[in-house]
């Protein structure tokens, strides 16, 4: 696992979007395992200005998001689908038919054909991830099997806490369809988010603790190419953070 240590929030979301805007320039079919949430907000913001001002092209690219809540419609307020076209679909060129997120109203049955989607398609090229302060990975939530598909999930209190300010006075739904863990390691990359210290236990956990159900993203460090973002409040827990730091410095020049 490969970390990265940065100053800023700001710093985070300009890395990850150079990673995937490098990518998606080199190979102009490849296919984005997408998340939601305030993380990964600025980075599509960057991406939506290469588009707009570089000319970066999404036409050909494939995206299958992370997860999404089960019963609502897609233009609900709350909806992942929803969020996905306010923050990048529409601003972009990508093909309608090309954008991929769980379909919520279609049952147990939706994880099979999802990731049959994903294999059609020739499987993720990256993944890219944020981090819950439980150490989840999309809605993985602790105790999830490592070895998960995308499938049906019972969300936790602390998650349905923490995405309430999408859904206002209503209640948020207590079921999602979510990418599973193996379908996660399955991605030739993984490339994972985190700013700030509330994300600290939780990456210090991820990075430096045991493999382990109870810390779901803690399965990326059986991945032979996971990068993790962080900024420095985010990293105040490594205990190796200046040997990572070290190890970025004097990178070799064919891994940079």
């Amino acid at each position: 696992m490969e970390i990265v240590i940065l100053p800023s929030p700001e710093a985070v979301s300009a890395a990850g979007a150079e990673i995937v805007a490098g990518l998606v320039a080199r190979k102009p079919d490849a296919a984005l395992g997408l998340p939601t949430g305030a993380t990964p907000r600025p980075l599509y913001a960057e991406l939506v200005r290469r588009h707009r001002e570089e000319g970066l092209s999404f036409a050909r690219v494939t995206t299958f998001n992370l997860d999404e809540y089960v019963g609502l419609p897609p233009g609900h307020r709350g909806s992942f689908r929803r969020y996905m076209e306010e923050a990048l679909f529409r601003h972009v060129d990508l093909e309608p038919v090309r954008t991929h997120v769980p379909d919520g109203g279609a049952g147990e049955a939706v994880g099979a054909a999802y990731e049959a989607a994903i294999s059609a398609a020739g499987g993720l090229d990256l993944v890219l991830l944020g981090l819950g302060g439980d150490g989840h990975i999309a809605f993985n939530e602790p105790t999830s099997s490592l070895g998960s598909r995308t499938r049906l999930k019972t969300l936790s209190a602390a998650s349905r806490a923490a995405n309430q300010v999408a859904f206002g006075p209503e209640p948020v739904p207590a079921h999602v369809i979510t990418m599973g863990i193996a379908t996660i390691l399955d991605a030739r990359r993984c490339l994972l988010l985190a700013h700030g210290a509330r994300k600290a236990p939780a990456l210090a956990a991820m990075v430096e603790g045991p493999v382990t159900s109870m810390v779901p993203a803690s399965a990326l460090q059986m991945h032979a190419r996971a990068t993790v973002l962080c900024d420095e409040a985010a990293a105040e827990r490594l205990t190796l953070r200046d040997y990572y730091r070290e190890v970025q410095a004097k990178k070799p020049a064919p891994q940079r």
